[in-house]
């Protein structure tokens, strides 16, 4: 609360980290579990269609869309429609679920796991003011 007694509303949290369940894999051999996705824009499902993939299997969308969401995967500089193609299919029904319930349910607590000791949380979709 403010000192002239109105409420600060929370911020709304736009980035939510992940823990794949697998891992991506790159050429090194190093796995990437960690990462973060943003909420998605009318713009990140308006764009792909334009796309030739797209066009020519609509399954595509979904590799588009994550690649334009995903906005960090381990260590790697950039998560393009490459990786997402390259995730297992575990990785990929994960980052699918987590992108509807981000994005269209509007429950925002994000089920997760600590990759050192295994826990599994619940992380909460709102970030204090100050946060994102």
């Amino acid at each position: 609360m403010r000192a002239n007694g109105s409420t600060v509303a929370p911020r709304l949290q736009t980035e939510f980290p992940f823990v794949l369940p697998k891992g991506y894999v790159d050429r090194e051999g190093n796995v990437h579990r960690e990462g973060t996705m943003r909420l998605a824009t009318a713009n990140d499902e308006i764009a792909p269609l334009r796309d030739p993939r797209v066009r020519q299997n609509e399954a595509y969308m979904t590799v588009i869309v994550l690649a334009r969401v995903v906005t960090r995967l381990g260590t790697l500089s950039d998560v393009n429609p490459g990786v997402i193609e390259n995730i297992f299919s575990a990785d990929l029904n994960y980052l699918q679920g987590l992108y509807r319930q981000i994005n269209e349910t509007g429950d925002v607590a994000v089920g997760t796991t600590c990759p050192d000791c295994g826990h599994h949380f619940d992380v909460q979709g709102v970030a204090p003011a100050g946060e994102s």
